[in-house]
């Protein structure tokens, strides 16, 4: 189940909401066994290990704490739950590649499980662990609830794309927190923000590049592979801060306050800016649980660079089982690393719009590493992008391309800056009523057009599923 299909839409999150203000004791009862229906939607039987990742990690929050005062007592239960949550995330989402690399080195055949991947494995599996290691560091108290803490594990609203949430951001919420008719107005539309950036504008842009990437590279003219990884990178950033802004509208529905994740990341103009801008929570993540435990910058260069290079080839790896996201990973933080050594500086003294392109050219040429699966694949059409693959500079089909795409490329563009957002304050400071008025009919206009999408919608993907 995903949140831009009309069975969500229309039957189980009105179903939900309303059971949920119907019944004004046990919501978080209602809120964890709605979540358990929503994840054991697509394969019922990952309920059970959903199940076994909330006993575990309950039981041994509370055995940590037990042990709180002697950390040395408090170990082996830390690094227990390592052991089953890593253990839990490698044999799902890893095995098959480990065995394909084992297989390659030693010239075996040995078949992997071949197992489809748990929904939302990656994000629950990182909540869990923060979790445990902030209990263990005395940063927040166990939850002795189990029915709080499924809730905060399994919380369906950001179960399958995040924002990766830390227990004690939402600790207090869990317990008491207060839904209001402002604020469900605010989750609503927030939420259809989401919806419409997903499939009015990601939907759309996607299907330009499911067109460009079936072309053969020898064929593919440079304009054309430019437009194609445009359309790509505009594609995932409405694909994944829609349904982040879907996740956090939801989360005010029910009350609860979600972190952003999203900052308008194409408005940068380094890729350090643009990774304190993109997918926010999950750099922090990183940043509190592995770079400053391995020592962050304080140690000098050497450990500086090693420490980032951690980092960023696990942010690669943790995006997918295969090489080219580890080479994704190692080239931003490669890219990193030079800016902290000396490129940043540069940049900052330099006129905005040489940083901005500079920022835009090497997060393209990062995207098709992303993009493509296939290493060589994505080594053609890199190829294709500086007219090494023979296709030409341009030909009818992409001035076609061009001509046929131009406007919804630049509503994309336009909607990827802050300039929606300050035409929103200055309407709100000049006249409130209006403002008023043209959110609720922009919201029901864009919910409107959603759903004639859907209904005849084909091709409606979500590209973080397989993360």
């Amino acid at each position: 189940m995903v949140f831009s299909s009309l069975f969500f839409l229309f039957v189980f999150l009105p179903l939900v909401l309303a059971l949920y203000y119907l019944v004004r004791r046990c919501r978080n009862l209602i809120l964890f066994i709605s979540s358990l229906i929503f994840y054991a939607w697509g394969e019922p039987v990952y309920i059970l290990l959903m199940l076994f990742s909330a006993a575990v990690n309950y039981t041994l929050g509370l055995l940590i704490s037990r042990d709180k005062e002697r950390k040395k007592d408090a170990r082996p239960a830390l690094f227990f739950s390592i052991f089953i949550n890593a253990g839990l995330l490698c044999f799902f989402k890893y095995s098959d590649f480990l065995l394909q690399i084992l297989n390659s080195v030693l010239g075996t055949s040995l078949a992997g499980p071949g197992l489809p991947l748990p929904l939302g494995i990656s994000f629950y599996t990182f909540q869990a662990l923060s979790y445990i290691v902030d209990v263990y560091r005395g940063e927040t108290p166990p939850q002795r609830n189990f029915i709080a803490f499924g809730t905060y594990l399994a919380l369906f609203p950001q179960l399958i794309a995040g924002p990766i949430i830390r227990y004690q951001t939402v600790s207090k919420q869990l317990l008491q927190r207060m839904e209001g008719f402002d604020a469900f107005g605010e989750g609503v539309r927030r939420f259809v923000a989401g919806l419409g950036k997903k499939v009015l504008l990601a939907n759309n842009i996607g299907l330009l590049w499911e067109q460009i990437r079936q072309v053969p590279p020898s064929e593919l003219p440079v304009l054309t592979a430019w437009l194609g990884i445009i359309a790509f990178a505009l594609q995932i950033y409405f694909d994944f801060s829609g349904y982040s802004d879907m996740a956090i509208g939801l989360g005010k529905m029910f009350g609860f306050t979600f972190p952003e994740n999203f900052c308008h990341p194409y408005i940068s103009r380094s890729m350090t800016e643009f990774w304190r801008r993109w997918h926010i929570s999950l750099g922090t993540w990183f940043r509190q649980y592995v770079y400053i435990p391995l020592g962050g910058n304080r140690s000098g260069r050497l450990v500086l660079y090693r420490n980032l290079f951690a980092v960023w080839f696990l942010t690669g790896l943790w995006h997918g089982a295969a090489w080219n996201f580890v080479l994704w990973g190692l080239y931003n933080g490669l890219i990193i690393a030079l800016e902290k050594t000396f490129l940043l500086k540069r940049l900052c003294r330099a006129p905005r719009f040489i940083g901005h392109a500079y920022a835009i050219f090497l997060i393209l040429l990062g995207w098709v590493l992303f993009a493509f699966d296939n290493l060589t694949a994505g080594t053609h059409y890199l190829q294709a992008m500086f007219g090494l693959s023979g296709g030409g500079i341009f030909d009818n089909q992409s001035l076609y391309y061009w001509y046929t795409h131009a406007a919804l490329i630049l509503i994309a563009l336009l909607a990827s800056t802050p300039l929606g957002g300050t035409f929103k304050q200055r309407l709100l400071e000049r006249s409130a009523p209006l403002y008023y008025t043209a959110a609720v009919l922009s919201c029901l206009l864009v919910l409107l057009l959603s759903t004639a999408y859907l209904v005849d919608a084909a091709y409606n993907p979500f590209l973080y599923f397989r993360f």
